[in-house]
C-alpha cells in the first residue's frame, strides 16, 4: 500500500451539524459514518500527503498532542476506506 492515499473523487462527503459526516457512494448507494477526526483525515487524502504529514497536521489541532494509538488508528481507518472502495492507494 502506498503511503500517499487519494480519496475517490466520486464519493460525496456530507458534513453534519455535530462535526460528524457521511461518506456516500452514489454508484453503489453505500454510506459510511465518519467521526470529526475521520473528516479531517478524509479532507487530507489528496494523494500528495503522506501518513506522517497528515498525522503531524492533526497533531497541531490536538491540545494534548496525538494519542499513542494515532498511527494505528489511522491505519485502521485507511484500511476500512480501502476495503469499502472509498480511496485508492
Amino acid at each position: 500500500m502506498s503511503d500517499k492515499i487519494k480519496s475517490n473523487p466520486d464519493i460525496v462527503l456530507r458534513e453534519e451539524y455535530d462535526d460528524w459526516a457521511v461518506l456516500f457512494d452514489p454508484d453503489s448507494g453505500k454510506t459510511c459514518g465518519v467521526s470529526p477526526t475521520g473528516v479531517f483525515i478524509w479532507k487530507q487524502l489528496d494523494g500528495s500527503k503522506t501518513k506522517d504529514a497528515i498525522l503531524a497536521a492533526l497533531g497541531e489541532l490536538c491540545e494534548d498532542g496525538l494519542p499513542a494509538t494515532a498511527a494505528a488508528d489511522y491505519d485502521t481507518f485507511i484500511a476500512q476506506l480501502l476495503e469499502a472502495g472509498l480511496v485508492a492507494a
